[in-house]
């Protein structure tokens, strides 16, 4: 979907330069060249990364990259997948070698997943899905080149403040670029963090030194292509099956603690491969070949600060560093690039005002606290005690058995896989996610424990109506840069006038919807199925009703019903809600005969939820929500100028 963008001064005038194209670059490229913004993006690296580095996608990133269309050419490349982890240890009674002491499910029932493992392959294969993706919206990623300066003044040039200079990085050939908005996504030693003197706050003392191996193994330790954590009186491993028969080892090689830490200490590959066969014994381990090899210091630092001016920002390794031992390096990378690219868009596109790009920091930099935080204490955890078989068999338990207290081991756990999967990544209130401090104020909001602002909209199975085909429903509407509104329609018998008037309410002028009207509405395809009518609103409406049941043309005035091929039977049966009968309904905490409007973020989380109700109630109380940010007065203050 390409935005409605104005012409640039010059060439050399870009809305965004882009440095470095690792997962936080690739992804924020992405979604502004899809969105139609001119980008200039560089990396100091002549290729894209050949193998290694980053390899572990959690379920909720998977679930954004369907919703990207990208899914698919990451999977062709047939990643491992991580359903469950196995714990190794010393035998509890005693004697040497280790013992299988208990696995547990990567992403457990009690998470609601669509893809309920890890997937994992190596950084460069997920790279090159968006560069591709890059290359056919007319973006490429320029290289070797890098940053050697830059400087922001709105007083100077409001709309192309940011000065920046680029070298190839063997000196001959320079560039001086204007832009509106610069982005240091270039690892841990960032030249834009460095060059804005922002700190780092490093979380804890202790720091390690791990050596980590790809490479085709020939062993016979049984759990080779499972995800396993091994304690031994040798040390510790941590192993990932990978793509192509591979397997990554990650070994710790020497730790603060240590009488003679140095943080740069280093192993050869034979020293590290010497060490692994003494923690497997007494299984054997050969290497057929070695693919990646590298050791590097771990530490839990956190950037003081992701902007100064909300003209340049931060983002991924430039703004946090932790273990590996979770798999969230990559993940976190692109949700603080997608936070970021959609608020932009928003900004850019004339719907919201600039003051919503001050919630990419405190948004982004929480998750990345509650990561840290969480890290330091998976790593202890683990390092302290392994966990017993009784331990994980109540962890990996849907239901706790009545009466019963979870002891520490178990809460962290269920904690630490909802947060790792993604699902449990959470913002807190602002002008974005409704609370009871929200300007927006009518007395339709709900309050409901089921969808929570701020906390990702759930998953649901229905049936779309005009072909009969049971969809997800999260993922019918693509990252398209819009807010998305899902109006649960109840039954058609009970809601009707409810929806006339919803439908009344945004056909005025006046209206959030109305407001933001695309200039080329007159000639728009009628085949245009997400934004008909304005780039940064998308509806669905759901009917708590059989397939053969509803009839659009009759059921839903013209408005809703120009998105036809959004209109859903909420006719599936789930085994988490037998009792129910519209389980999308009943999953969303709403009425099911009454239903309820549900605004989503363009990321996937939840913004506020409406009751949909007879009259102007529900449009008003939208009206009030977008207002809270929109650059335009809407609804009556609007009516009234």
């Amino acid at each position: 979907m390409a935005s409605e963008q104005k012409q640039h001064p010059s060439p050399n005038h870009y809305d965004i330069v882009i440095v470095g194209a690792g997962p936080v670059g690739l992804m924020l490229s992405t979604c502004l060249a899809r969105w139609g913004y001119k980008i200039k993006h560089i990396d100091n690296r002549p290729e894209p990364t050949a193998t290694g580095r980053a390899d572990g996608i959690q379920p909720r990133s998977l679930d954004l990259l369907r919703n990207m269309g990208l899914k698919s050419a990451i999977m062709a490349h047939k990643p491992a997948r991580v359903y469950e982890v196995a714990f190794w240890d010393p035998p509890a009674t005693g004697g040497k070698g280790i013992a299988r002491t208990g696995t547990w499910a990567s992403c457990p029932d009690f998470i609601d997943a669509r893809y309920p493992f890890t997937t994992l392959l190596h950084q460069g294969l997920i790279e090159r899905a968006f560069i591709a993706d890059l290359e056919k919206n007319n973006t490429t990623v320029q290289r070797p080149w890098t940053i050697t300066g830059f400087t922001s003044d709105e007083k100077a040039d409001p709309e192309y403040p940011v000065s920046v200079e680029l070298q190839h990085v063997d000196g001959t050939f320079k560039e001086s670029v204007k832009a509106k908005y610069l982005f240091g996504g270039e690892g841990a030693r960032s030249f834009v963090r460095d060059q804005l003197k922002i700190g780092i706050t490093h979380k804890d003392p202790i720091a390690y030194v791990w050596g980590v191996m790809d490479g085709v193994v020939k062993t016979d330790f049984p759990d080779i292509k499972m995800k396993c954590t091994i304690h031994s009186e040798h040390g510790s491993i941590m192993v990932i099956p990978r793509e192509d028969n591979m397997v990554r080892l990650y070994i710790q090689i020497a730790s603060s603690t240590d009488p003679d830490f140095n943080p740069r200490k280093t192993a050869t590959v034979e020293e590290v491969q010497a060490s692994a066969k003494r923690i497997l014994q007494p299984y054997s381990i050969e290497w057929e070949r070695v693919e990646w090899y590298s050791v590097y210091p771990i530490g839990q630092g956190i950037s003081d600060k992701y902007t100064l001016d909300h003209r340049v920002f931060l983002g991924g390794d430039a703004c946090h560093t932790h273990s590996p031992k979770a798999g969230q390096g990559m993940n976190t990378a692109f949700l603080d690039a997608l936070n970021l690219a959609w608020k932009i868009h928003a900004v850019e596109g004339g719907l919201a005002h600039k003051s919503i790009l001050e919630t990419y920091e405190p948004e982004r930099k929480d998750v990345a606290e509650t990561l840290l935080s969480f890290d330091n204490k998976y790593a202890k955890l683990f390092s302290q005690r392994p966990p017993s078989s009784n331990e994980v068999a109540a962890a990996t338990a849907q239901k706790a058995t009545a009466g019963t207290e979870e002891n520490e081991f178990i809460k962290t756990f269920k904690e630490s896989c909802s947060f790792t999967s993604g699902y449990g990544v959470a913002y807190k209130a602002n002008q974005l996610n409704w609370s009871p401090e929200h300007p927006a104020q009518s007395p339709v909001i709900s309050k409901s424990d089921a969808l929570v602002p701020g906390r990702l909209f759930k998953n649901a199975d229905v049936t779309r109506v005009v072909d009969a085909n049971v969809v997800h429903l999260e993922q019918e509407i693509p990252l398209n840069g819009a807010f998305r509104l899902f109006v649960f329609a109840g039954k058609p018998s009970v809601t009707g006038q409810a929806l006339k008037d919803l439908a009344a309410g945004l056909a005025k002028k006046n209206s959030f919807y109305s407001a933001y009207q695309r200039s080329d509405i007159d000639s728009v395809s009628h085949h245009e199925r997400h934004n008909p009518h304005s780039r940064f609103f998308t509806i669905a409406t759901v009917f708590a009703a059989k397939r053969n049941e509803i009839e659009i043309s009759r059921d839903l005035p013209a408005l809703l019903a120009r998105y036809k091929d959004n209109v859903y039977a909420d006719d599936r049966w789930s085994r988490n809600f037998p009792d129910a009968k519209a389980m999308a309904h009943a999953k969303m905490g709403l009425d099911e005969e009454r239903g309820g409007v549900v605004v989503v973020r363009p990321d996937g989380y939840t913004g506020v939820v409406v009751a949909l109700e007879e009259g102007s109630a529900t449009v008003d109380a939208l009206n009030q929500y977008f207002g809270a940010f929109a650059s335009k007065k809407l609804g009556e203050e609007q009516a009234q100028l």
